[in-house]
């Protein structure tokens, strides 16, 4: 591997809007390191992309990110790679009641949308927050501002990663790093997300919502905040406009209440 390589870490890059963002960072010359459960769709987004940019370094890794184990470990092995860009798209949603919601889902879901982002996220922060044009971006959702029916817990592990992550932007803008984080919160996308979310073999968008984007449109969007200095990328649920925004959540860095450092 040549020294001055460097590569995008995208999570979730089997299918939906990591495989799409996988594609849109290819298409700016940008090697990756591609991480999902699996391998065989990892292969075939690696033959698609170096049929358009051969010259590009294409790395998989197959993962369950749900695993804790797993998490660091796919972290540790990245240890001889140049990164720039960290990517975590990797994480599904659920449709029920809290009462009657299958708890074995729901401990998977929080360890992965909530737990695996925010080891990944904190590791990368550790090692490359002093970089020059190093980027966390994390995929939260528009329910991540707002709580969905029938989606409570799902909206409640995407406020976290809102919050979490609009935190991490102020930190790091307040300690002069290099680094930016940002967020990412579509609206209804056509992905997997449907079955997973409802436990059914079939989903059907147009009878679920009439109005979604696709992977390709989120994307495009996830590379519109790349490129912008804003740190908040955020579908409206309603109109379905994408707007770049600063943070949404307060961040209470003036207040006299604060504990004090010493």
């Amino acid at each position: 591997m040549e020294a001055t390589k460097k590569y995008t870490v995208i999570t979730g890059a089997s299918s939906g809007i990591g495989r799409e963002t996988a594609k849109a960072f290819a298409g700016r010359g940008k090697n990756l390191i591609v991480a999902a459960r699996r391998t065989e769709n990892l292969k075939a987004l690696k033959r698609e992309i170096l049929e358009q940019h051969p010259t590009l370094d294409i790395v998989i890794r197959t993962v369950d990110l749900s695993v804790l184990e797993n998490v660091y470990q796919f972290y540790s092995s990245l240890k001889d790679f140049q990164l720039e860009t960290w990517v975590n798209n990797a994480g599904f949603g659920n449709y029920d009641s809290v009462a009657q919601q299958d708890l074995e889902k729901i401990n998977t879901m929080l360890r992965l949308n909530v737990e695996a982002l925010t080891i990944l996220s904190s590791l990368f922060v550790r090692d490359y927050k002093d970089a020059l044009g190093t980027q966390l971006i994390n995929l939260s959702s528009c329910g991540g501002y707002t709580i969905v029916p029938t989606a409570v817990t799902y909206c409640a592990t995407k406020f976290y990663v809102s919050t979490f992550t609009e935190g991490v932007a102020w930190e790091l803008i307040e300690s002069g790093a290099k680094m930016r984080a940002k967020v990412l919160a579509p609206a209804a996308t056509q992905t997997e997300f449907g079955k997973k979310a409802n436990n059914v073999n079939v989903y059907d968008y147009d009878k679920a919502f009439g109005t979604y984007h696709t992977s390709q449109q989120m994307a495009a969007f996830l590379m519109k905040l790349y490129d912008s200095d804003s740190t908040l990328g955020i579908v409206d649920r309603e109109t379905f406009r994408f707007e770049l925004r600063p943070p949404m959540f307060p961040y209470a860095s003036s207040s006299t209440h604060n504990q004090n450092p010493n």
